[in-house]
């Protein structure tokens, strides 16, 4: 299960039986969840204009799921003593997928976590144990980024200033993005200890906007090794570095910056 996307680099762990449950009761969403992710790019331009914030490509994973069937829902959860209702739990989830399993209705959960705080891994996990218990899924996913992701970003940004040339802020401002006064500070203190432009640029939008505390493989891989969201059966997916495009289309690049600008100044 999953072959394609272990194939293209794509991290993949199962985790309470949770291949068993998807091969035997749910093969047709494993297969449209693989059709999804495994032709998921994200053009380098998209994680520099959108500054670190979620890229348009995984939007396109979204409406890519939202195609075939996940969409958001909210789990509402009624606790009742002799038909008085005690207490009301509700649980929002970003993608799920429907079913009728032996009879039953049942669902699959799926969070996707590009680049959250890294505590949002707890609220999922423990969202997926709860719905579980209840019996509102049968299976908790979650996508983030993979190690070779969080590891390699460095040297991706390098690579878009590299072939990009960039020298000065002017040249990052063509491509969409803007530093914040304490950001174009904070690299121009580093340049006047005698870095350049290049290597205090990408130690500082790296160390922002995918820092240790953001939501990452190893991040998820630990909570799920501490048994949070246990016994609920997990699968866990990590994005590879080889999602990150170079040399994309030059009109499509610049339809992706306006959009990234527009989300940007619609936010602020």
């Amino acid at each position: 299960m999953f072959e394609a996307l272990r194939h293209k680099g794509f991290q993949v762990e199962f985790h309470s039986h949770a291949a068993a449950i998807l091969g035997v009761d749910f093969p047709d969403a494993a297969q449209q969840l693989e059709s999804v992710l495994v032709n998921a790019t994200i053009p380098i331009e998209e994680i520099i204009a959108g500054g670190g914030g979620e890229a348009k490509g995984t939007q396109r994973l979204r409406k890519g799921l939202s195609a075939h069937g996940w969409r958001t829902k909210t789990f509402k959860v009624v606790k009742s003593i002799n038909d008085v209702p005690r207490e009301s739990i509700s649980h929002k989830m970003d993608h799920v997928r429907e079913f009728e399993s032996h009879g039953k209705p049942t669902a699959l959960a799926l969070e996707i976590e590009w680049n959250n705080k890294d505590p949002f891994f707890d609220r999922d996990l423990e969202n997926f144990k709860r719905l579980h218990a209840d019996g509102g899924i049968s299976v908790g996913m979650i996508v983030t980024r993979g190690r070779s992701l969080q590891e390699n970003m460095r040297a991706l940004v390098r690579r878009f200033c590299d072939d990009r040339q960039v020298q000065t802020f002017a040249d990052l401002r063509q491509w969409g993005y803007g530093p914040t006064p304490k950001q174009q500070a904070a690299i121009e203190k580093q340049i006047q200890r005698g870095r350049n432009f290049r290597e205090a640029f990408v130690d500082k939008f790296v160390s922002d906007k995918f820092g240790e505390a953001t939501t990452h493989w190893r991040k998820l891989e630990d909570r799920v090794h501490r048994g949070v969201g246990n016994p609920c059966p997990l699968v866990l997916i990590g994005l590879p570095d080889t999602i990150v495009t170079f040399g994309e289309d030059p009109t499509v690049v610049h339809k992706l910056i306006e959009e990234a600008q527009a989300d940007f100044f619609s936010a602020g």
